[in-house]
C-alpha cells in the first residue's frame, strides 16, 4: 500500500483528489495539510510515502516545503502539483528535490501511475515540461570532439535509441509503444543509461542528449 498525504490550501480540492485517489486499491490517503509548514509536520508524524504537493499556498510555500522534505525526509517522495504551468517553479523543485510534476488537470488514472512511478524511484515530468527546461538551459559552445562521459560508448544500440526518445520527452509508456518493448523493458534501459552516464534523473539525460544530438544520431543511424 502507498502511503500518500495530500497537501493543498483548498480544501476541496483535496476533497476531490482524495475521492479520486482512494478508487485505487493499492493508495491510502493518509493524511493531509494547508500550508507547506503543516505538511512537513505531517510527513515527520505520518511517514508517507508520496507527497501531492500544492505549489502556491501560505506560511510556507510547496517549493520551500520540497526543499525542507527532502533534506530531512529523504525516504519520502514529493509529487508537485499545480494549475501554474510556470517554468520558474518546475525547475526549482525539481532542483530542491521533488521527484516529478504534474498539473492538477492531469487525469486521474495518469495522475495515479505518477504516484506509483515516483513511489518507485524514477522521475516524472508532465508532457512539454522536459523541453522547456531543455529551452531554458544554456547550450555551451559547440565543441568539434565533445568530451563524453566513458559510458557513453557503453550504452547499446536500444538505450541510445530510448536515450533520444527520453530529450524528446517521451514518456516510458510512449517509448514502449514506439520501440515495441514493454514498459518494465524501457524503465531497465533508463536504469542502465542513467548509471552509465552518471547521470541523476531522465531530465539531465534529456539535457546531454540534446547537448549531443547530432553525435548521437549519427551513432544510432551507424548501427542500423
Amino acid at each position: 500500500m502507498i502511503r500518500v498525504l495530500l497537501v493543498d490550501d483548498q480544501p476541496i480540492l483535496r476533497e476531490g483528489l482524495k475521492a479520486l485517489l482512494e478508487l485505487e486499491a493499492d493508495l491510502a490517503i493518509v493524511g493531509e495539510a494547508d500550508n507547506g509548514q503543516t505538511a512537513l509536520q505531517q510527513v515527520e508524524a505520518l511517514h508517507p510515502d508520496v507527497v501531492l504537493m500544492d505549489v502556491r499556498m501560505p506560511v510556507m510555500d510547496g517549493v520551500a516545503a520540497t526543499g525542507a522534505i527532502h533534506q530531512q525526509f529523504p525516504q519520502t517522495k514529493v509529487l508537485v502539483l499545480t494549475t501554474f504551468d510556470d517554468d520558474h517553479y518546475v525547475a526549482e523543485a525539481l532542483r530542491l528535490g521533488a521527484a516529478g510534476y504534474l498539473l492538477k488537470d492531469t487525469p486521474s488514472e495518469e495522475l495515479a501511475i505518477a504516484i506509483r512511478t515516483v513511489y518507485k524511484g524514477y522521475t516524472q515530468l508532465a508532457p512539454g515540461i522536459v523541453q522547456k527546461m531543455i529551452a531554458q538551459t544554456p547550450r555551451p559552445a559547440p565543441q568539434p570532439f565533445p568530451d563524453l562521459p566513458p559510458g557513453f560508448t557503453q550504452l547499446t544500440p536500444r538505450e541510445r535509441e530510448v536515450l533520444r526518445l527520453i530529450a524528446a520527452g517521451s514518456s516510458n509508456r510512449e517509448i514502449a509503444q514506439i520501440l515495441y518493448i514493454s514498459e518494465g523493458t524501457v524503465r531497465n534501459h533508463v536504469t542502465n543509461i542513467l548509471a552509465r552516464l552518471e547521470l541523476r534523473d531522465r531530465t539531465q539525460a534529456a539535457i546531454f542528449a540534446n547537448s549531443i544530438a547530432p553525435l548521437l544520431d549519427r551513432a544510432i543511424a551507424d548501427e542500423k
